[in-house]
């Protein structure tokens, strides 16, 4: 017997954002913004402190900053609320832009014809935890890490893979 649509129980979006972990989230829906706009804001306070990044967002010059900044104001308004987190400690852990619906227009073109106008509009999510949550990732053995005290790039080699070896040894007999 295959199990019914009633028997599935979605989760719940605080557990898909966070699961057990302590923070917030906020979401701003149908900005009227187009997303790849606000992507460009987006990537620049994604990992920052929360002071930081609205320190950062009031002086950007880009409009898409005032959305986002009021998205990171709440995540941090329902984290003190709901958690009783200090703003101090929080830090940007996720945030992301999805496309929202779209309003298309008709404007009158020559000859008789018409083009449409697309008013985009987006969705914008913003999780905050606090920074003892805070996860380290250890970079790959084949990307470029820079040096913090030297600032010199150093260039880490890639391992060899399997795949190199087969075929060399193939072209040799």
């Amino acid at each position: 017997m295959s199990e019914s649509t009633t028997d599935k129980v979605r989760p719940s979006r605080r557990q898909a954002l966070l699961g057990d972990r302590p923070g917030s989230y906020a979401i701003a829906k149908h900005v009227r913004m187009s997303a790849s706009k606000v992507r460009r804001v987006v990537d620049n306070v994604r990992g920052m402190g929360v002071n930081d990044a609205l320190v950062t967002l009031q002086f950007a010059p880009q409009a898409a900053s005032e959305p986002v900044y009021k998205v990171i104001a709440s995540a941090v308004a329902n984290a003190g609320l709901t958690h009783d987190l200090d703003a101090a400690d929080l830090y940007v852990s996720q945030a992301y832009v999805d496309e929202g619906s779209t309003m298309r227009r008709i404007r009158a073109r020559a000859k008789g014809s018409a083009s449409r106008i697309l008013k985009r509009s987006s969705h914008i999510t913003v999780v905050v935890e606090p920074r003892s949550n805070q996860i380290v990732v250890e970079p790959r053995s084949n990307q470029i890490v820079v040096e913090p005290r030297s600032n010199q790039i150093v260039v880490e080699p890639r391992p060899e893979s399997t795949a190199n070896v087969k075929s060399s040894k193939r072209q040799e007999s």
